[in-house]
């Protein structure tokens, strides 16, 4: 049997906040972070001294979970055309009209 129109059963306003253990988590790796700044600098620069590529991968993945990832935008015409298409870049002299 289903809900019926204006059940006060219903929840209507979802969840209002981040569930409580998630917020712990966080806070906790926080804290772990902050207590080991120091030492993260020095193991950065183990994992570099052997391999530059996986100690750039450490710092994206690590920086992925305090700063937002930018989304890419399209801007186009009300027909999904480009908005650009017509824009031409011209730098310096054109090659015909160049001094010999």
């Amino acid at each position: 049997m289903g809900f019926k129109k204006g059940d006060p059963n219903i929840n209507r306003t979802g969840r209002i906040g981040p569930n409580h253990s998630t917020k712990q988590i966080k806070e906790a790796f926080s804290m772990l972070l902050d207590k080991n700044l120091d030492n993260m600098s020095i193991w950065l620069a183990q994992v570099a001294g052997d391999n530059p590529e996986k100690a750039m991968d450490i710092m994206i993945k690590l920086s992925e979970r305090f700063v937002p990832k930018l989304s890419q935008q399209q801007i186009t015409d009300g027909d999904g055309g480009d908005l650009f298409k017509n824009i031409e870049f011209k730098f310096g002299e054109p090659e015909q009209d160049k001094p010999e």
